[in-house]
């Protein structure tokens, strides 16, 4: 996903119009006494050269300007050349402009040739402090930061606007150290700075989780009165946010007196990024009431929002307004959708994007592998390396996902030979914890316990925690017992832990023993972690918590729940009551279970959607055995298809059945 980035202000020398050289002799230029105005200036840019060399001199010098100025670069580069074949000799007023141009364009070997005669010429003219300054602003545009800090370093005398324009080169190239760096010697050696220059390190800052030197920045700008600087105040809230300090980033927003694009969009992708993701849609909500016309990045954060929430309608109106404004579907916000389609469960619109890197195939494998569509993930793969795109690591997490998800173990091997072997790449410990997967899922216990103890690396809590829950499927209490072992030593407070280990002794009848390790789970203060579940429904995202009753319609839900439950019952249904909360009591434990976050949001859906159409809601935890059984009973008796997005998978529930196959 792109980060956010406010578009730096220019450091390069402001556009001037600096008097002509003095009169005297030798075919120096007449004298004008004042630069002409901006539209005279532009009606200059439409004459025709003056056929004497004096006249051409003014003429081209003014011409190169004016294009500049009215964002004409590539003619001002051409009118540079045009000077040159002209034998007109250019001077130190000249190269700034088409330095500019080539800055603007990108163009390095424009720019490196207009160096090559800045050194012939311009030497000897006496102060070249804008033309220098031109040249580093050019090669850090260009990305050639070697040659601007040459250049940088050459300089007799530095201003602020070569320091500024050092430092935002190195953050348009993601050199943020080295900005942070260069700054510090700034106040080091006492070189004053400028806003601008704040507004680069403040993008450091932000980038290098700096909260100590972004501080200091904020107090300088209090006591120094440039909270009035929205460009300023809009970099504070970005560097805040991405420092984790969402809550000042908010006081800060609050206080802008006005908020362009680029602010609404820092506080978003805030948001977005510290998982509060109902918040960031919210504001987005107040950004359009405001009419402030979203964005690229403001598109991206909303969208992976709307990922994280299963937001789908909302994501829906994005996509729609993305195709209704033209706005060009570039590569990252391409794979933002792909993304945003598959953790909807909507993998099959996942598939439409026309172009692809590897970050959107990655994406789509990925999504096709959790949403239960490992063989279709594989043909993707395929077709990707068809393409001439290469995998990286995080592609061949979602090929190994996809292999235990289809149960190809042979596969899933192959896969992990062919990373190293045929890519070159080094397994991560969530390549290791996949494979343990792949083993496990099949019910090779045995055999997923031997890789673990043969990995080269330290195994830890998530891939102890995948064998134990491959033992609570297949019921090999002995090695279970061996994978909590490890799983507490390293992360002794995980409930989820104790809970599979409980749901193994009560699935072979040792219903003491489950018992006994609920209470020491207890006896410990190990609570289980809250879960959440999220419906989204007219484009408002509804919360859920087991029990809870602060709904709005929570006496309809509860009513709804009831009716609910009788029905599966009649069809089957049998609660697991150790899925109760461990202080209920005897009496109150299938209340407890029948009130748990995802039974509450789909009897929601049930009474607030029309019937037949698709239930779809996300969870933070993993969903329970209890409520998966529930769902695949409820799906088959109101004839609905649910979509339940856990922390680990996606379960489509349809006509009394899951995709996952009840492993999970």
């Amino acid at each position: 996903m792109q980060d956010h980035q406010r578009p730096q202000t220019s450091s390069c020398p402001p556009d001037q119009n600096p008097p002509p050289p003095p009169p005297g002799g030798g075919g120096a230029s007449p004298r004008i006494s004042c630069p002409p105005p901006p539209r005279l200036r532009h009606r200059l840019c439409s004459l025709h050269f003056l056929q004497t060399r004096k006249s051409r001199l003014v003429s081209l010098h003014y011409h190169d300007k004016g294009f500049t100025k009215l964002q004409s670069p590539e003619k001002s580069i051409l009118l540079f050349r045009q000077m040159i074949e002209h034998s007109v000799r250019p001077d130190e007023f000249t190269f700034p402009g088409v330095l500019k141009a080539c800055s603007k364009l990108r163009a390095l070997k424009e720019g490196e040739q207009v160096h090559a005669h800045v050194v012939k010429l311009i030497y000897g003219f006496g102060s070249t402090e804008f033309v220098e300054n031109s040249l580093v602003y050019m090669y850090a545009s260009c990305g050639r930061l070697k040659l601007a800090r040459q250049v940088f370093d050459g300089m007799s005398e530095r201003s602020v606007i070569a320091w500024s324009s050092m430092i935002s080169g190195y953050v348009r190239c993601s050199h943020w150290q080295e900005a942070v760096g260069l700054f510090r010697k700034m106040l080091q050696i006492g070189v004053g700075f400028n806003e601008a220059t704040l507004i680069s390190v403040l993008t450091a800052c932000g980038r290098l989780g700096d909260l100590e030197l972004g501080e200091w920045i904020y107090k300088y700008v209090v006591e120094n009165g440039l909270v009035r600087n929205d460009s300023l105040m809009t970099s504070l809230v970005d560097m805040y946010a991405k420092c984790g300090r969402v809550d000042t980033a908010r006081d800060l927003f609050d206080i802008m007196s006005t908020r362009d694009v680029v602010a609404w969009s820092a506080m978003i992708s805030g948001y977005s990024r510290s998982n509060r993701c109902k918040e960031a849609l919210a504001l987005f909500r107040d950004m359009q009431n405001a009419n402030v016309e979203p964005n690229e990045v403001t598109m991206v954060s909303v969208l992976s929002s709307c990922a994280v929430l299963g937001a789908l309608q909302t994501g829906e109106w994005v996509h729609s307004y993305i195709k209704k404004k033209n706005l060009k579907l570039t590569i990252n916000l391409g794979t933002t959708l792909v993304d945003f389609y598959a953790k909807c469960g909507c993998v099959d619109r996942a598939i439409e994007m026309p172009s692809k890197n590897v970050w959107t195939w990655t994406a789509l494998i990925q999504g096709l592998a959790s949403n239960g569509q490992g063989k279709k993930a594989l043909r993707y793969y395929n077709l990707m390396l068809q393409e001439n795109v290469d995998p990286n690591d995080v592609t061949f997490i979602g090929v190994l996902c996809a292999c235990n998800h289809a149960g190809l173990v042979d596969e899933g091997r192959s896969y992990f030979v062919s990373m190293i072997r045929d890519f070159g790449i080094e397994p991560r410990i969530e390549h290791y914890g996949c494979m343990v997967d792949v083993f496990g899922r099949v019910g090779l216990i045995e055999e997923a316990y031997e890789f673990i103890k043969n990995m080269p690396i330290k195994p830890n809590a998530v891939i102890w925690r995948t064998l134990l829950a491959s033992c609570r499927v297949y019921r090999n209490v002995e090695i279970g017992e061996e994978a909590l072992k490890h799983v507490v030593r390293l992360e002794p407070v995980h409930s989820g832990d104790y809970i599979l280990l409980s749901n193994l002794y009560a699935s072979i009848g040792r219903l003491e023993d489950a018992t006994k390790l609920r209470n020491e789970m207890k006896m410990l203060g190990i609570k289980k972690n809250p879960g959440y579940s999220y419906i989204e429904l007219d484009g408002i995202v509804h919360e859920f918590l087991a029990e809870d009753s602060g709904h709005p319609q929570s006496p309809e839900i509860y009513k709804a729940i009831e009716n609910m439950m009788e029905k599966i019952k009649v069809a089957g249904y049998v609660p697991d009551k150790l899925q109760a909360r461990l202080e209920a009591e005897e009496d109150d434990k299938e209340a407890s279970i029948s009130h748990h976050s995802e039974k509450l949001a789909i009897a929601f859906g049930l009474i607030r959607t029309s019937p037949g159409s698709t239930i779809r809601i996300s969870k933070n935890l993993r969903i329970c055995s209890d409520c998966h059984s529930a769902t695949k009973i409820i799906s088959k008796v109101f004839s609905r298809e649910i979509v339940i997005r856990d922390r680990s998978r996606f379960h489509h529930f349809k006509d009394g059945s899951c995709s996952c196959n009840d492993f999970w």
